[in-house]
């Protein structure tokens, strides 16, 4: 109760920290799904392309989000502006399962389908715009449903550099040794995470292919 408590009496701050929470999420999972997509479909039809892309966002992954960070600091106009940097630094994070899922997923097409569709007079485009993303826009929706969960758990390390975001309260609290203070920002947190991944489960089951 008292952390309810406490996140009651300074709602304004913990709206606004959401607010900002939201913001970073929500643009660097646009970023990442405007990238991820097309290389997906890049190495989908370009299988030796393949290797190289996924090596890199694999790469990607395996660097600590906090080195990440420092990593960025020092790049011109990025450096300047702590949210440029976390927006970055979580768009790269969140292209590994969008790009792995949109693969599968034109991959994964019915190659009776596709021929059909060529069959029929279809031009690669047409093929790729009326029948492959169509078929495959559901696991790709599970690439993305991956990609904001990642995103708001990290999100929180941002507040390290300034960026803003739940974090704030987390990094406050273990430097005042408060639980309270560190649940307002991980409770909040969480609760955006499981919304997200409902929200985009949801969609997800509604374009499933019949």
């Amino acid at each position: 109760m008292s952390v309810l408590r406490f996140i009651l009496e300074n709602r304004g701050q913990v709206l606004a920290l959401t607010g900002e929470h939201l913001w970073l999420v929500g643009l660097s999972t646009l970023f990442a799904t405007l990238i991820g997509i097309p290389l997906g479909i890049l190495i989908a039809h370009r299988p030796g392309f393949n290797k190289p892309v996924l090596a890199g966002a694999n790469i990607i992954q395996t660097i600590p989000s906090l080195a990440l960070f420092g990593f960025l600091l020092p790049v011109p106009w990025l450096g300047d502006r702590a949210d440029r940097l976390a927006i970055l630094a979580l768009t790269l994070y969140a292209l590994l399962p969008i790009i792995r899922n949109t693969y599968a997923g034109i991959r994964g097409v019915d190659p009776a389908v596709t021929e059909a569709g060529r069959g029929m007079g279809l031009t690669a485009s047409q093929l790729l715009f009326q029948v492959e993303l169509p078929l495959a826009l559901s696991v790709i929706l599970s690439g993305v449903r991956t990609a904001v969960v990642i995103s708001v758990g990290l999100a929180t390390i941002a507040a390290a550099i300034g960026a803003g975001g739940l974090g704030e309260f987390i990094f406050r609290g273990l430097a005042m040794v408060d639980n309270r203070v560190i649940l307002a920002g991980a409770v909040p947190a969480a609760v955006m995470a499981i919304l997200a991944d409902l929200g985009v489960g949801w969609l997800e089951r509604r374009l499933q292919p019949r």
